[in-house]
């Protein structure tokens, strides 16, 4: 069932450049094209049979959010990469359109593209609370801080109308479960009324990501976004609220985004964030074609340097999926991000003990789900 049909806020227009066939920006899309997954038999591409005469102008590209009636919610991992072991995505796909997002691919597995597909096509969760309400309540459940929008942004524009992340949150709160956010957008702050009493209780922390402080670089990389100035403010009214927050430079850009590295922490900690992370460009599957497409029509001069400092961390290839490699890199470009990294953080004194706290699971209490009350 399709909730809601959008014409995309920055002016998505008809002409045959804005849907997309490669090497052409689409005005407020991240991806250049919509390449066939990699899962898929046949490939299409635009090509002129000879005749002379004007094309029609294809309609407008569209945001379409389709409801989901998920069968779980609760999704697990043992990537020793990750700080948590289990995390809930409300969404599949995601209208900001980052054009190196690692989710990308994701989209394949329903036969959709993981290029314009993927922040055109989304499908909303609806039923997430409710079978969240129930995984918890099982007797096997033992509780683990719940990490939530870790693949796709739970804050994501249809998140405005649909508060399915915020239904989830209601749940968590509700029992005592410790939860984390980790977003891009602020609409964030209109959940703090629920997020800031969790986190006086050692329940909830959240993290936002900025990936570059240059508006145009931001309309052309994430352009969905909230701006990386409404981000910082994010930051301090999160803090302001008392939630404990931390900021994620990701990804770093080899020669586009790195040089912000410094001043993001600066900034970040002058609104409020008391620790950091960062993670270096990942690109996975489709997402490699697709940021080299992105890379030759926005920055068609520096690509192949960029490109080759990717493939120096990468041991010569696009993409090095190893655990342990593939969010940090390796080689020399690798090693002096790190160092800048760690400089800065210990020069604004963040990543101190008080972030390394683990939340807190005592409080856990499981959600009734039957119809038997407490009697007291």
């Amino acid at each position: 069932m399709a909730l809601r049909t959008t014409r995309g806020d920055r002016g998505d227009r008809g002409d045959r450049g804005d849907r997309g066939d490669g090497g052409t920006a689409v005005k407020g899309r991240g991806a250049p094209s919509n390449l066939e997954g990699r899962f898929e038999a046949f490939a299409r591409e635009r090509a002129d049979d000879g005749w002379e005469c004007e094309e029609e102008a294809l309609p407008a590209l569209k945001t379409v959010v389709t409801e989901e009636r998920a069968k779980s919610i609760i999704t697990r991992n043992d990537s020793p990469d990750l700080g948590f072991d289990q995390s809930i995505n409300p969404y599949r796909g995601c209208e900001h359109g980052c054009n190196y997002c690692y989710a990308r691919p994701s989209h394949a597995y329903l036969g959709l593209s993981p290029g314009l597909d993927f922040e055109t096509r989304i499908f909303a969760k609806t039923n997430a609370a409710e079978l969240l309400r129930g995984e918890l309540a099982a007797r096997s459940y033992r509780c683990s801080p719940i990490a939530i929008g870790v693949n796709t942004d739970a804050y994501q524009p249809a998140e405005r109308e649909l508060r399915i992340t915020r239904s989830v949150i209601e749940v968590l709160a509700g029992c005592g479960h410790p939860f984390s956010l980790i977003t891009k957008n602020a609409l964030i702050e209109r959940d703090i009324d629920l997020v800031a009493p969790a986190a006086r209780k050692g329940l909830a922390r959240a993290a936002i990501s900025v990936t570059n402080l240059d508006a145009e670089l931001a309309r052309k990389l994430e352009p969905r976004c909230s701006a990386p100035y409404r981000r910082l403010e994010a930051i301090r009214r999160l803090a302001d609220a008392g939630i404990p927050v931390c900021v994620n430079v990701a990804p770093v850009i080899p020669f586009v985004t790195d040089r912000h590295l410094e001043e993001i922490l600066e900034r970040a900690k002058e609104a409020g964030a008391t620790s950091a992370g960062y993670i270096m460009l990942r690109l996975p599957h489709e997402v490699a074609p697709l940021f080299k497409e992105w890379l030759a029509t926005h920055y068609p001069l520096k690509a192949g340097h960029v490109m080759s400092l990717v493939q120096q961390m990468s041991g010569g290839k696009d993409y090095d999926s190893r655990f342990g490699v593939r969010q940090r890199g390796t080689g020399e470009f690798a090693a002096l991000i790190a160092k800048r990294f760690e400089v800065a953080c210990r020069r604004l004194g963040l990543n101190g003990d008080d972030w390394r706290a683990p939340l807190d699971t005592s409080r856990f209490r499981p959600p009734r789900t039957g119809p038997q009350l407490d009697l007291f």
